[in-house]
């Protein structure tokens, strides 16, 4: 007989075998575990569950059999199901948001792209060959809004 009753003995009013199939997976600091699952399985379900699985995976069996019964007294109606779905959906709002970034970066990498071709197709212009009419307005005093001052009357 274990000298401290596991969290199923407390919560069963019953005293602790030494090979109580509960004792490893609901210890006594953590009553609210075994309540959970009892709340929802029943313990004589669980005790059938933990004793039908090999002893390596009997662990993992209780980890899940308490948040499935967890989640299903936090959320009644759809359990861990909800949450599996509300998590489903994060993951699909997530890949639209990031198909949309990818997207922009596309765009802008193009215009980038188109940015540095056109900048060297300006480059290879020959402004020797520019109509003199482009620019209207030389600084020789014809604009009456053109200032004609050079650096020497800045400078003096």
């Amino acid at each position: 007989m274990n000298s401290s009753r596991c969290a199923a003995c407390k919560h069963l009013r019953r005293r602790c075998p030494s090979d109580c199939i509960f004792s490893p997976y609901f210890p006594s600091n953590d009553p609210r575990r075994f309540a959970y699952v009892h709340k929802i399985y029943g313990a004589s379900n669980v005790g059938k569950i933990l004793h039908d699985l090999p002893v390596n995976l009997r662990a993992e069996a209780a980890e899940s059999l308490f948040k499935e019964a967890s989640s299903r007294i936090k959320y009644p109606v759809y359990g861990c199901v909800g949450q599996i779905t509300m998590l489903h959906q994060q993951i699909q709002n997530a890949e639209c948001q990031l198909a949309r970034i990818r997207a922009r970066i596309a765009i802008i990498q193009a215009r980038i792209i188109n940015n540095i071709n056109n900048e060297e197709e300006h480059q290879q212009v020959d402004y020797n060959n520019i109509n003199p009419n482009f620019f209207p307005y030389q600084n020789d005093g014809s604009n009456p809004t053109s200032f004609n001052y050079g650096l020497s009357t800045w400078f003096d």
